[in-house]
């Protein structure tokens, strides 16, 4: 089992994602550089968080050219898991690996604080080892993470249960008052059809260790190498 973390010009969270997955979860993992054409040899691609090219024109607008992410594309359509954390999240929605897009904040200002999630679907391989209706705290950081898509492709979401966090209140209750950027349906992260490839705006590699006052990210890289072990 091998983890590729993507590193974007202006990626700031590769080096977050890499102490975890190596120095807290104990798994194999390498940095893959934008210009690379091929992911032989990984079972697992982390896009991470950052200003991937400085989030120029339109946040992972740029990013989604760069030569590494056709061989995403291909990695994703053949089964291979993806996993984008917020400019990460951003990248994948412009590349058409999710639906919908990642807008500007609500008040159009830039948000790092510790949110509360709700686990909303708790039988996928990046969320299995959170309890049903677990209430999760994580940190965000963006001025970019209102989700958007259209109603019908809400809808779908929705009915597919795709919608794997939501922002929450601590009682796990979706409120206007607790969507901290404007989010429809106060939907923090979801995965696509083929449950393989999953996004999410908050930071998990940031709440793994108890000296950042939250291990519930834990869930999450717990999940996902059950997952990969399992085959």
């Amino acid at each position: 089992m091998k983890f590729g973390i993507i590193v974007f010009p202006g990626s700031n969270c590769d080096h977050d994602c890499y102490h975890v997955i190596k120095h807290v979860f104990g798994q194999p993992v390498e940095y893959v550089w934008h210009k690379s054409d091929t992911l032989d040899g990984f079972d697992c691609i982390v896009l991470p968080g950052g200003f991937s090219y400085g989030d120029y024109l339109r946040t992972g607008a740029i990013a989604r050219f760069s030569p590494v992410m056709e061989a995403v594309v291909k990695f994703a359509e053949a089964g291979g898991i993806v996993i984008g954390i917020c400019n990460g999240f951003q990248v994948l929605t412009e590349v058409g690996l999710l639906p919908g897009v990642l807008m500007r904040n609500k008040e159009l200002k830039f948000i790092c604080e510790t949110v509360s999630l709700s686990v909303d679907n708790t039988s996928t391989r990046f969320t299995s080892e959170y309890k049903g209706e677990e209430t999760v705290s994580i940190p965000i950081a963006h001025a970019d993470g209102s989700y958007y898509a259209d109603a019908e492709t809400i809808k779908e979401l929705e009915d597919s249960s795709r919608v794997l966090f939501r922002y929450a209140t601590p009682e796990g209750v979706a409120t206007k008052e607790v969507n901290p950027n404007g989010s429809v349906n106060n939907i923090a992260g979801i995965m696509n059809a083929g449950g393989n490839v999953m996004g999410m705006m908050p930071h998990p590699e940031r709440a793994c260790e108890s000296e950042l006052g939250s291990t519930d990210g834990r869930g999450l890289f717990e999940s996902l190498i059950n997952s990969l072990v399992a085959g």
